[in-house]
């Protein structure tokens, strides 16, 4: 059966949070499997106080409530040795292009700690699944593994699962590049700056891709209305989305000098 090929290793991650707000939502809990090349592996479970309450919607999904955390160290308490363990991985999980990763990068930015994700690839075993059979994960687990997912929604369990299902994958579609360039490659989207996807590239330069500049340049606006700068870095976006806009306007503003 065709295996992962890693030239690095690979973080598979899971979190469970207290909500889907990337902005305003906060990990409580964190689960990484980390796969090496020789497919020998380490895992890291950790709780973590959010500093807010856990709403009842959220505690109903999986299961951690308020007192379960409330001598689990913060983010920023934590943050160090998440990142020492992160150190050169390639990054994996279920839905995490779009949830997982970008909270992850948003909590390291509310600490002031830097996070360099440019030179890792994303793999979204989510998104693989849709390209080929459109199904959730506990039904994916099911489809490619032949088990039943126990313990869903606890994090390390969704993580090792989530690894399971990747390695079937590439044993079920034999057009599957077995590296993780290939996959980041196929599971990758649109073309986006941002995590949020607030700006992406079109054309080859940014496009704004909300509101009411939706499909124009964002240095075309920004030239013609700078408030529009000032009205997003006050208003309640992502950390990751404000911080990539003011990289586009201070390369502006340095061109103009």
């Amino acid at each position: 059966m065709p295996s992962l090929l890693l030239k690095r290793p690979l973080a598979v991650i899971d979190l469970e949070t207290t909500g889907t707000n990337v902005a305003t939502d906060r990990i409580i809990e964190i689960a990484i499997i980390k796969v090496f090349p020789d497919k020998s592996t380490q895992s890291k479970v950790k709780r973590i106080n959010p500093g807010m309450p856990i709403p009842a919607g959220s505690t109903a999904i999986h299961g951690i409530k308020d007192e379960d955390v409330k001598d689990a160290p913060t983010f920023k308490q934590a943050a160090n040795e998440l990142k020492m363990f992160l150190e050169n991985c390639d990054l994996a999980g279920y839905n995490s292009n779009r949830f997982d990763i970008p909270l992850l990068v948003e909590e390291f930015l509310r600490t002031g700690m830097e996070f360099d994700v440019s030179k890792r690839r994303f793999v979204d075993v989510q998104r693989i699944f849709h390209l080929m059979e459109k199904r959730t994960l506990a039904a994916a687990y099911k489809f490619y593994c032949d088990k039943q997912l126990e313990n869903a929604h606890s994090a390390e369990a969704d993580a090792l699962a989530t690894y399971e299902i990747l390695e079937a994958q590439l044993g079920r579609y034999e057009h599957l590049q077995q590296d993780i360039d290939g996959l980041a490659d196929f599971t990758k989207e649109e073309d986006y700056i941002d995590f949020a996807r607030r700006i992406v590239m079109q054309g080859g330069q940014e496009v704004f891709n909300f509101g009411k500049y939706k499909g124009r340049p964002v240095k075309e606006v920004l030239k013609a209305e700078p408030q529009y700068y000032d009205w997003m870095m006050k208003a309640d976006f992502p950390l990751n989305t404000k911080q990539k806009l003011s990289e586009i306007y201070h390369n502006m503003m340095l061109k103009k000098l």
